[in-house]
């Protein structure tokens, strides 16, 4: 099983440890990619803090950032899965798994980044700011200029099981499951429902979507479950209690669509 996860906005303080290794992340085959991009990012906000503002879309609030990024090459690092904050990771709360869970998770997860592609929980990154949706001048749109790297390495990362696929559209742009892959991949959407004057309305909510997402890979890690497959996975997920619907593709080269249901937090 491969979850993927889109990454959280925001991120907890660096760490103390040593500077990064680029070379020692997870996914080897991203980097060179790596390199272009963290070289182009830590430059641009060292030399220009009005233009790396706007290409990075940051508030007048968040004009710290900037700084963070240019000193990424003496920062100090942490496990992905501690500099990863927000809704989803809350829930998940990678921290707190027992032994068993966190060598799955740690083994299972693929957090993807603007930054880095994709990183494992257990790869020691430093704390930084840099979205999918950001256009660098030289490299581009970040969306696109990862599609290229990440259908060279994610095949062979996604095995011959289940990649459940939790991401945001954002980060989704960056590598499309195809082919056979696509075959045994499950896009989840997280749907609330209330009913409204006798009458069952659904929707989707940033909030429930997170949260639940967060926790539904929190359960099967703690239970100790890798479905082979989206069949498998809608099993397993009502097993747990969630009431899902689940579409299976109507073509070859197509992934699964869930919808997970939910009326309260």
């Amino acid at each position: 099983m491969l979850v993927l996860l889109p990454p959280s906005e925001g991120k907890a303080t660096p760490g103390a440890g040593a500077p990064l290794d680029i070379g020692a992340l997870s996914l080897p085959g991203l980097t060179d990619a790596r390199r272009a991009v963290f070289e182009e990012l830590v430059e641009l906000c060292a030399a220009d803090e009005a233009k790396a503002q706007e290409v990075l879309g940051l508030s007048d609030g968040l004009r710290g950032e900037i700084a963070k990024n240019a000193g990424l090459r003496a920062a100090g690092t942490r496990p992905a899965g501690e500099i990863y904050t927000g809704v989803l990771y809350d829930a998940l709360g990678a921290g707190s798994l027992d032994a068993r869970a966190r060598k799955l998770a740690e083994r299972s997860l693929l957090v993807f980044s603007g930054l880095w592609g994709a990183v494992r929980l257990g790869d020691r990154i430093p704390s930084y700011r840099c979205s999918m949706g950001v256009k660098l001048p030289g490299l581009g749109a970040l969306g696109a200029y990862w599609r290229a790297p990440m259908a060279e390495v994610m095949p062979q990362a996604a095995g011959d099981g289940l990649v459940l696929d939790l991401r945001s559209a954002a980060y989704a742009t960056a590598w499309k499951p195809k082919g056979e892959v696509a075959g045994r991949t499950a896009t989840v959407r997280v749907l609330q429902s209330k009913i409204v004057s006798g009458v069952e309305k659904r929707s989707v909510v940033s909030h429930f979507n997170k949260a639940t997402k967060g926790r539904m890979v929190r359960d099967l890690l703690s239970a100790g479950l890798e479905p082979a497959d989206p069949a498998e996975l809608v099993e397993a997920l009502r097993g747990l209690g969630y009431v899902v619907e689940a579409k299976a593709p109507a073509k070859r080269g197509a992934a699964w669509s869930l919808d997970v249901i939910v009326t309260e937090l």
